[in-house]
């Protein structure tokens, strides 16, 4: 996992979660506690109500990203930036300062007048973001997005078949598109990827960023720290039958099981109680990895066998392979006897074992390739052995 230093914030493994409060220049911005249109108050609250909480990083915003709103070209994103450049001036604390910007031209100016690092939620669809980044030598955020400049976040609105290949589109789910969204265009040596929770188009679901969530370790294949923005988002809140002003247990729940599985950055408009959500995620976090005379040993978090494919397929190993190796432990109950005779019998090598259990239940272990096979063999049998083969046809992946 590559260490990300934002203006000498170090951002990875081995380091604290690092929060990432909001600030607001835009005046159509939908959070209204968070926008200011004043550099003296908006320094007041960067101060008082982000940096004092612990906020690590102010991420300001010259518009709102909201795709109800019109997108601002770059020239009226510059007009706003002097609002944003006068407010860092006149705040007394210390912290990192991020600006939120899709423009090339925008970034570099704002990092030329003092800013610190770019949070890019158009993914690099303007080309030349990695390269003003690269030689501003600055941290940056690449949101997953389609190249586009107008349509942030959109990833499964993306046509697919002719930005990767048909086959590609027609088997991949909305997860995989959002893991290639980030691919796409590169990434720089001090890039922060963020999976886009939100409602960025019509095609995404409240399903699909509880997916995003449950795969969020995928990411970590990627090699570099993952930012989530889901305070008080809409999946979350319909989880618990919550509007806005009433999601911070929850968004503070998931911010807690969001950096146990591996995030790093977390953005927020609730920065107090997010630092401490944070804070418990990072302690029962698992960590095994040892450093010995400049060489160090880390265990990859392996949850499922999609994530032992995406470390794999990152490091250039054919990602079948991860069917030879990743183990599964099956408990079924509630089969016949002579369908666990039979499983028995068919369950023999080294990739799969049957164990029968003193309560008449049985743990079926082996890799998904040495289940498959025993599955192959037994395919044609009862009832209950049918039952039995939908339930491997359903195994986690």
């Amino acid at each position: 996992m590559n260490t990300v230093d934002a203006a000498g914030l170090e951002i990875g493994d081995g380091h604290p979660p690092r929060i990432m409060g909001v600030l607001n220049v835009s005046e159509e911005s939908p959070y209204d506690p968070s926008v200011y249109d004043d550099p003296g108050e908006a320094a007041q609250y960067v101060d008082d109500e982000l940096i004092s909480e612990g906020a690590d990083i102010v991420d300001i915003g010259l518009e709102s990203a909201n795709k109800r709103f019109e997108v601002l070209s770059a020239d009226e994103e510059l007009e706003r930036l002097h609002l944003a450049l006068e407010t860092i001036e006149s705040v007394s604390g210390d912290a990192v300062f991020s600006i939120e910007t899709r423009y090339a031209s925008v970034a570099d100016e704002a990092l030329s007048m003092g800013f610190d690092m770019v949070n890019d939620i158009c993914g690099f669809a303007d080309p030349a973001m990695p390269t003003v980044c690269s030689e501003r030598d600055a941290a940056v955020v690449k949101m997953a997005s389609p190249p586009d400049l107008e349509r942030p976040g959109a990833v499964g609105a993306t046509d697919w078949s002719t930005r990767r290949s048909p086959d590609w589109a027609k088997r991949a789910s909305y997860v995989d598109q959002v893991y290639e969204a980030l691919k796409q265009n590169g990434l720089t040596g001090r890039t922060i990827i963020d999976p886009a929770f939100g409602g960025w188009s019509q095609t995404q679901t409240l399903e699909d960023d509880r997916e995003t969530f449950r795969r969020l370790r995928e990411f970590r294949a990627l090699g570099q720290p993952v930012l989530v923005s889901i305070n008080r988002k809409n999946f979350l809140g319909e989880i618990a039958d919550r509007e806005t002003d009433a999601r911070l247990p929850v968004s503070l729940a998931a911010t807690g099981l969001a950096v146990e599985r591996g995030a790093h950055v977390v953005r927020t408009h609730d920065v107090a109680e997010t630092r401490d959500a944070a804070l418990i995620g990072s302690e029962f976090r698992t960590r095994s990895s040892a450093s010995e005379g400049g060489v160090t040993v880390s265990e990859l978090e392996i949850d499922s066998l999609r994530t032992f494919r995406a470390h794999l397929g990152e490091r250039g190993i054919d990602p079948d392979v991860a069917a030879d190796w990743q183990t599964r432990v099956l408990e079924i109950d509630g089969l016949a006897e002579q369908s666990i005779d039979r499983l028995v019998a068919e369950t023999v090598g080294p990739d799969a074992t049957v164990y029968r259990t003193p309560d008449d239940s049985v743990l079926f272990i082996g890799t998904p390739g040495g289940l498959s096979e025993v599955r192959a063999r037994i395919e044609a049998e009862t009832e209950q052995t049918g039952q039995l083969i939908e339930v491997l046809g359903k195994m986690p992946q």
